[in-house]
């Protein structure tokens, strides 16, 4: 039996870990824990920024006549935000635990784990100082300059000998289908980042693409689209297949199903990019493809979402008594929603109407609040107490609140963007019978204040769960302290049933 001595925690105190000879029977945890802290950190910093700029569309006097104050600076700067720091470190910080539980291994290479965590971390602050100063490349997430564009390459491909190498060495035979996921998300997304960020540097901060033309922005939309095919979907979906069966104590509804969503997700939506460019200079057959690609692309989401809903049979009652499922269900009620409506967009005669309107704006919202937001909600509060040695977080009642209020934002938020994108589409094709427009550009924007308003109200709804969130685990954080967790002796592979680990 290895010998035990006290340490200093992070938190501060004393705690139990186990002598370096045996320091291979527990868990790595200490990334797991900085990254579920960061994620809820930048959360609110990306979300208050969101704000920020709802409230510049509906008052423009709202930057003061600061340059780096604009919408155009401070819109990347939240994109970039909720995307990659929220997202991305909720990602980071979840794969590295279920990869360990679902292999019964240490995490492989901690020391190179924690310089992903650090490393991600001067990313994000790069971004936050470099977008505001109006240092960008213009291409939709994926404004930042080339020596950023170099460090999120190397940090990335740490993270996937990581993350691999502990697949590599795990003692289950079996590689659970959340960690297929994860892996399509990191390598999907390495490949996406280094293609379309090819660049010729012609100073320390601007660069021109590597591509010309209509091929740039192929490559921008194969990279733009394949952000939400691989980085918000991809990765949030491996989330879903671990904790929505740890948090129902159920078995995931059919495993068979899970790999057959897997694979065709994963071939389908590499292709789907073109329909961002419909009615552009790409040849239309290219943007036809992409139309065929998205329309199919609904049945493997939707297969998804069914699987993981599904995982529930014979334990609906814990919707009413749980709120962290609640956050992790209705996620995916959102997830089927949004995977409805692409497609539908998609649709050249629909993109039409919806294309350059708000209808996009309330499209992306209902994917980023409702499915990657709450599903990442979700997680956290799965995650955070159990980083902190307890088994819930310090307020289950705060929980209940924060899903409330959450939900009540998305609603207003995407009802009001889909009404002021309807609208603005046939306010702008609305034609005289001599042909001229019915009405100006000036009369749609008008037109569309009232529904800023609404949406302005619904994201301070959103930022205001999150507030309950910070306070949430704050306490939590307060009344524990880090427990390191043994690797079980024994362990049997069953590949339909949720991960028995903690």
């Amino acid at each position: 039996m290895a010998s035990t001595f006290p340490v200093q925690g992070s938190m501060g105190g004393t705690q139990p870990v186990v002598a370096a000879s045996a320091r291979s029977a527990i868990y790595e945890d200490s990334t797991v824990r900085l990254f579920s802290l960061a994620a809820v950190l930048w959360g609110v910093v990306g979300m208050a920024v969101g704000v920020l700029i709802a409230a510049q569309l509906t008052w423009p006097e709202l930057n003061f006549g600061i340059s780096w104050l604009s919408y155009g600076r401070l819109r990347p700067l939240h994109t970039n935000a909720v995307i990659f720091a929220f997202g991305g470190c909720a990602l980071m910080g979840s794969s590295f635990y279920v990869v360990q539980r679902t292999s019964q291994v240490r995490l492989f290479m901690p020391k190179l784990a924690a310089f992903v965590f650090w490393g991600w971390q001067i990313v994000i602050l790069a971004a936050a100082i470099t977008l505001p100063m109006g240092y960008t490349q213009g291409k939709e997430y994926a404004e930042l300059e080339w020596p950023i564009d170099i460090l999120i390459a190397v940090v990335w491909v740490a993270y996937a000998v990581v993350f691999f190498g502990t697949i590599g060495i795990r003692r289950v035979r079996h590689i659970y289908v959340a960690n297929w996921f994860y892996g399509s998300f990191i390598l999907a997304v390495a490949l996406l980042h280094i293609v379309n960020s090819a660049a010729i540097p012609v100073g320390f901060f601007k660069s021109y693409s590597a591509y010309a033309g209509v091929q740039d922005a192929m490559v921008q939309w194969w990279y733009g689209h394949n952000a939400v095919g691989f980085f918000l979907t991809a990765g949030f979906l491996g989330m879903m297949y671990y904790f929505i069966p740890k948090q129902a104590e159920r078995p995931v509804y059919s495993y068979r199903l899970s790999i057959v969503h897997f694979w065709a997700l994963i071939f389908t939506y590499m292709w789907a990019g073109p329909h961002h460019l419909h009615y552009t200079a790409l040849p239309d057959w290219a943007q036809s493809i992409g139309m065929i690609f998205s329309l199919v692309l609904l049945a493997p989401s939707w297969g998804g979402m069914i699987n993981g809903v599904m995982t529930l049979s014979g334990a609906w009652h814990k919707l009413r008594e749980d709120p962290i499922l609640k956050f992790l269900i209705v996620a995916l009620s959102f997830y089927g929603m949004a995977t409805f409506e692409g497609p539908m967009m998609s649709i050249k005669t629909v993109n039409a109407l919806s294309h350059y309107t708000d209808w996009t704006i309330g499209h992306v919202h209902a994917g980023a609040l409702g499915w990657v937001g709450l599903i990442t909600i979700g997680t956290l509060y799965y995650l955070i107490p159990r980083m902190f040695g307890q088994t819930k977080m310090y307020s289950v009642k705060a929980i209940e609140l924060h899903f409330w209020i959450s939900t009540l934002g998305i609603v207003l938020y995407i009802a009001a963007m889909w009404m002021a994108g309807v609208m603005q589409g046939l306010m702008w094709r609305a034609t005289n019978p001599d042909g001229t427009l019915v009405y100006s550009f000036v009369e749609s924007v008008k037109a569309t204040f009232p529904f800023y308003l609404i949406r302005l109200v619904g994201g301070l709804l959103y930022l205001s769960g999150m507030g309950v969130m910070v306070w949430n685990v704050i306490k939590t954080a307060q009344a524990g302290s880090y427990v390191p967790v043994r690797i079980p002796a024994a362990h049997v592979a069953v590949p339909n049933v949720a991960p028995s680990a903690a």
